[in-house]
């Protein structure tokens, strides 16, 4: 069996410096070492992006790299969201409004995948949406509501940003009583 490798990465803002076997996906590092069980691992091929976390930032299929390329890098995943006190993300609360998740294995990865597009286009059309979640695959919910919660999600993020009250928003855009 081949030597551990030492790595120092950062996983929803916390760092660690650990030993991994060369061979161990990050998939496997987070939900295995790291405990963070959020990452599902679907398909293991890239294909169906439950896997999905922010690698420096950016959507990537957690289960086509090995823990050990990391060295240095940040990472966040779904865990990552929800604040300190429990509460919801604006994007996750934009989900269950919405009707945006059903079975909720897809979930974690098509909330990543939203976080990065919010993160760069704060108010996306649902062709936007559908661009960016294009990766990720929902055997249950037909996508409408999927689409529509990330819009939802994107006028909560841009009114809080603006000073409004994110709740009072939440339950104008999306139909939901207060």
């Amino acid at each position: 069996m081949p030597d551990k490798i030492r790595i120092s990465l950062t996983v929803n803002g916390v760092g660690h410096d650990v030993l991994v076997e060369p061979r161990m996906l990050l998939v496997d590092f987070l939900r295995d070492e790291l405990q963070l069980t959020g990452t599902h691992a679907g398909c293991e091929q890239g294909v169906c992006g439950a896997c999905t976390v922010l690698l420096d930032g950016e959507t990537t299929r957690s289960c086509l790299l090995f823990a050990a390329q990391l060295d240095g890098s940040s990472v966040r995943t779904v865990e990552s969201l929800a604040r300190p006190d429990g509460s919801l993300h604006p994007i996750q609360r934009a989900f269950t409004e919405n009707h945006g998740l059903q079975c909720g294995f897809c979930t974690p990865g098509m909330l990543m995948a939203a976080c990065e597009l919010l993160e760069h286009t704060p108010l996306p059309e649902p062709e936007d949406v559908k661009d960016a979640l294009s990766g990720n695959l929902c055997r249950c919910t037909g996508y409408q509501n999927i689409v529509r919660s990330v819009c939802a999600a994107g006028r909560v993020l841009a009114t809080a940003e603006n000073g409004s009250h994110p709740a009072s928003e939440t339950a104008e855009t999306t139909g939901a009583s207060a």
